[in-house]
């Protein structure tokens, strides 16, 4: 039985309907692969919280929670563990989205999500932007 790893991931969306996505950076596991931000959901956190607090550490944003709307979520099994992930969506923040970590960031329209390589769980992700924007 694998274990499960509980993983929150947000769609920024610009004013002219574009996504953020960002490159993992060397060293991670999936490194140069394109995903969307977020975060590892620690223990006793619930994922708008994870969200709130790894969009301003990697992206130097500030996220109310009133803003974050779940759209779908990703069920995706690993060999090392199993990945649930919800995704939400946020059109408003405050402040302007910078790289903190060094991490390549992308804003695509949603016909171009499928140009970048992404890892396997946010792949089916796409579908439910695209028939949102």
């Amino acid at each position: 039985m694998s274990k499960i790893l509980l993983v929150a991931a947000c769609a920024l969306i610009d004013a002219d309907g574009r996504v953020l996505l960002a490159q993992r950076p060397p060293g991670k596991s999936m490194a140069g692969l394109w995903e969307f931000p977020g975060g590892k959901v620690e223990a006793g956190e619930r994922p708008e919280e994870t969200l709130i607090r790894e969009l301003n550490e990697e992206l130097a944003i500030t996220v109310r929670e009133p803003c974050l709307a779940p759209l779908t979520f990703a069920s995706h099994s690993y060999p090392e563990f199993h990945l649930l992930m919800p995704l939400y969506i946020c059109r408003r923040w405050e402040g302007t989205v910078t790289a903190t970590e060094g991490q390549q960031l992308a804003w695509v329209k949603p016909n171009r999500l499928r140009d970048f390589e992404m890892p396997p769980a946010d792949v089916p992700l796409i579908a439910h932007l695209m028939a949102l924007l």
